[in-house]
């Protein structure tokens, strides 16, 4: 009887197939599941596994994909200059103290760059942009809200002419907190800083992943799509 080949990468010391922990994972970040709807889900499929296992699953992979689908965008990404970029920032309770999570949305209405701090200022907004600038580049234009910390802040950098600020402008931004909030409330909030920095981090990525626009395209074109993206996610970290 010929040998099972063993996972390669980081699964190679799991006895669970790759197949399963992507797909446990993606369940978890991508759908407001939680933890124990996961285990039963799974479980009608004949997969046998506790909650844990899933909850250990997405710590240790989580950072793994959601690294290497921001690589890949990056790389894809880094010649292309027009980008209107939206930021926003959003209250998030940790811990029972109010925190605030900066988020940079492009004009697509994917996430570029999510940070969490403990203040609304101008130092924050500084660290904020620059980290976002570092990574993807120069913005055509940033559309921003009415908090004096963004214009203090870029006019440090010294791109404020690049600013935009109007009633309705920043709906992307605003939009892109949704799905973020229902995770919220499925998780009953966070108890750590670090934790937060790190679930958001992965639910941007994983989210802009699967992010085909369904609502701008056919029928035919989103499923072809789909499969692509699909197809893309069982390949990260292989």
């Amino acid at each position: 009887m010929p040998r099972r080949k063993k996972p390669a990468g980081p699964f190679r010391y799991f006895k669970t197939s790759p197949e399963v922990i992507r797909i446990a994972v993606l369940m978890y970040v991508r759908f407001p599941l939680s933890l124990r709807n996961i285990e039963d889900l799974l479980a009608q499929h004949g997969i046998d596994i506790t909650h844990e296992t899933v909850r250990f699953w997405w710590n240790r992979f989580g950072p793994l994909f959601a690294a290497d689908i921001k690589r890949q965008r990056i790389n894809r990404m880094c010649g292309f200059r027009h980008w209107r970029w939206h930021l926003d920032e959003m209250f998030v309770k940790v811990g029972g103290e109010t925190h605030y999570l900066w988020r940079a949305v492009d004009h697509e209405g994917e996430v570029l760059e999510s940070y969490v701090s403990k203040k609304r200022d101008k130092t924050a907004a500084l660290k904020f942009i620059r980290k976002a600038l570092k990574r993807y580049g120069k913005a055509e234009t940033i559309v921003t809200g009415g908090l004096k910390s963004y214009p203090a802040a870029m006019r440090e950098l010294g791109n404020l002419d690049r600013r935009e600020m109007g009633r309705w402008l920043n709906n992307r931004a605003e939009n892109s907190h949704l799905p973020f909030r229902r995770r919220e409330r499925i998780m009953q909030r966070f108890r750590q800083t670090k934790a937060l920095q790190k679930f958001t981090s992965i639910h941007a990525n994983i989210q802009n992943h699967f992010n085909s626009e369904r609502h701008l395209v056919d029928r035919q074109t989103y499923k072809t799509a789909r499969a692509a993206t699909l197809a893309e996610w069982q390949n990260l970290a292989a």
